[in-house]
């Protein structure tokens, strides 16, 4: 059986270490693997924790270069098979023998793995599921960047080939305080910038940008970024460009910018293949009015086999039309609609309200989305 190292850069993790150490020991018990933490610089617990598992501990200096500090990681391990985690991201499913395949039949392609991210939006919980770059042999890949580090081959050609292996983690890190997510910014943007002042045509380094006022709700400047990212000739097949596109849709909407939102129509044949995307539209169109294409879009999402959002090919979906339906004085097709949502508590609620009395009033409601 292939040997993996588990290679971790932390600094100051104490409140995640013992959750994240004890599930990797959970999922990889019998299994060769071994766990590398490169530690730039902790002042709490983190590494005190850490020594009470089988973890080998190094120091690494930061040096304000999240690339240097993982290569630095990757160095120190044993096996040539590296696996990629970070401290808050917390092992939810690692099947070693399917795993062992891919190593065995594709040994020149990274591994993507899904790290499952949880927000709180006002009263639900909601999932985003991201495949990710983690898994990988060091002899023909490395990370490179400041911050957003990734992968790429170590021989400088532009192939990069990749499967999705069976490993899910419970990322937590951007459920946080606004002042915690303040503070993440404030680390990361000045590293964005000035990979932007070296390479100002890069229309990734302007989504990151994009990515990072959106996480502390500044829609007005995510919008600044998405759209001069946009103003580049980008492929609609990357991936960071279907998510970008549908994370700017969402900040229009938020800023009531729906002419601009509208807009999205002209770019629908290149991405009407994302649930999220069809998704968006359904509520773009929900919120100017145009309740039967709105209701289209929103059949359609439920098409589609998986989501980046969890529900929006789903629950979500189906609540929307539901309260179309309602809004719209059909109660018998808004009941029906909030039973296909399971347990989301916003439809529950609205069932409630629903069924035992047999109202037929019409209640507006608030359309539910992620972005």
């Amino acid at each position: 059986m292939q040997p993996i190292s588990i290679c971790v850069i932390a600094k100051n993790e104490e409140k995640h270490m013992d959750t994240f150490l004890s599930r990797i020991v959970q999922h990889t018990k019998g299994y060769p693997v071994e766990i590398i933490l490169a530690d730039t610089g902790s002042t709490d617990a983190t590494k005190e924790i850490a020594s009470r598992y089988p973890v080998k501990i190094f120091d690494f200096p930061w040096i304000n270069d999240f690339s240097a500090a993982r290569n630095f990681s990757v160095s120190q391990a044993s096996n040539d098979w590296i696996l990629v985690l970070d401290c808050d991201e917390y092992l939810e499913e690692f099947d070693m023998k399917s795993v062992q395949h891919f190593m065995l039949a594709y040994p020149k392609y990274m591994g993507a793995i899904c790290i499952r991210s949880y927000f709180t939006k006002g009263r639900y919980e909601s999932v985003s599921n991201d495949y990710i770059d983690r898994l990988f042999d060091r002899r023909y890949y490395h990370f490179t960047a400041i911050v957003h580090e990734h992968l790429e081959p170590l021989d400088g050609s532009s192939e990069l080939n990749r499967f999705v292996i069976p490993i899910s983690a419970r990322h937590s890190g951007y459920d946080l305080t606004e002042e915690e997510l303040k503070k993440k910014a404030a680390r990361n943007n000045p590293l964005l910038l000035q990979m932007l002042k070296e390479n100002p045509n890069d229309p990734y380094l302007y989504y990151q940008l994009g990515q990072g006022a959106n996480f502390v709700n500044d829609a007005e400047t995510a919008c600044k970024y998405y759209a001069k990212a946009l103003e580049f000739n980008v492929d609609p097949r990357a991936i960071y460009v279907r998510n970008m596109v549908v994370s700017y849709g969402y900040a229009l909407l938020e800023l009531k910018r729906y002419d601009e939102a509208l807009l999205f129509e002209n770019i629908y044949d290149d991405f009407d293949s994302s649930a999220d995307f069809v998704f968006l539209m359904g509520l773009i169109y929900l919120r100017t009015g145009n309740y039967l294409k709105a209701m289209a879009e929103f059949l359609k999402a439920t098409t589609f086999e998986t989501a980046q959002v969890d529900g929006a090919n789903s629950y979500l979906a189906y609540y929307n039309m539901g309260a179309i339906n309602e809004v719209l004085g059909n109660t018998k097709d808004a009941v029906a609609l909030y039973q296909k949502c399971g347990d989301f508590s916003l439809a529950q609620e609205r069932l409630t309200l629903l069924v035992p009395s047999k109202d037929t009033s019409t209640t507006e409601q608030e359309d539910t989305h992620e972005s």
